[in-house]
């Protein structure tokens, strides 16, 4: 049983996508829940209304991911709001695509400030609040493990990343009780790449399953990681992709 009752948790990127999936079933699981958008307000009123809608306090917090001005003045909010944070969870990211022999430096290194440096700053903002039983998830993308076509090494390279930031701070934290792990979803029906999209079936052909994920489907394994269940589990990578890299 899944049980976050008394916890409070704060998700980056939570307006849509696999990011609102979270904060919901994060919420509908008993915890209260302030999450980071950049620029869809409307989006993060509806997951707004949706955590309040399950018993749990919400709070939206405007944020630049790409701005550690604004990493550190929304997690001093999420704090200040729900009177501490117990869970962070690292779901904010940006895709890429193009070759790099083609590659603009502005928007390779915003992708990296995005997708890598973005969960360390918001890690070290949150560390000083965690108590034992703390948790710490971040989201990859099973991409991190297989590239399986030309054109995304620039995004595979900012998820593959993410692994080593999880066992390492997953042995920094350790001996404070604070678990640190990795979601690695796969191909997920979310608005940036729909199951009814134009590689979708490509993407599907890769799979076990022969499907792709939902994003309640990444929620579920987060909100797991985040539970008193998995209490032994740190530095773990659990890969959610229907079997594409199997």
């Amino acid at each position: 049983m899944i049980d976050l009752n008394g916890k409070r948790a704060l998700v980056t990127g939570g307006s849509r996508g696999i990011g609102a999936a979270i904060a919901l079933v994060l919420a509908e699981n008993g915890a209260d829940v302030a999450f980071t958008y950049q620029s869809a307000a409307e989006k993060a009123q509806s997951v707004v209304k949706s955590i309040e809608g399950a018993g749990r306090r919400a709070i939206a917090i405007q944020a630049d991911s790409a701005d550690p001005q604004a990493i550190a003045r929304s997690v001093d909010e999420a704090v200040s709001k729900l009177g501490g944070v117990d869970i962070l969870v690292n779901s904010a990211a940006i895709g890429h695509s193009g070759m790099i022999a083609d590659l603009d430096l502005a928007d390779y290194q915003r992708v990296m400030d995005v997708n890598v440096r973005a969960p360390v700053l918001f890690a070290k903002a949150v560390i000083p609040h965690l108590k034992d039983g703390g948790r710490i998830i971040t989201i990859g993308s099973a991409l991190g493990e297989r590239v399986p076509f030309p054109g995304i090494t620039t995004y595979a390279m900012s998820k593959a990343a993410l692994t080593s930031f999880t066992r390492g701070l997953s042995r920094e934290l350790g001996p404070k009780g604070i678990t640190v792990n990795l979601v690695q979803p796969g191909a997920t029906n979310t608005d940036s790449n729909p199951a009814d999209g134009e590689a979708a079936d490509f993407q599907r052909g890769l799979t076990s399953l022969g499907r792709y994920a939902e994003p309640r489907e990444i929620g579920n394994a987060v909100a797991y990681l985040a539970s008193p269940a998995a209490s032994i589990i740190t530095g773990a990578t659990l890969t959610v992709d229907g079997g594409a890299i199997a």
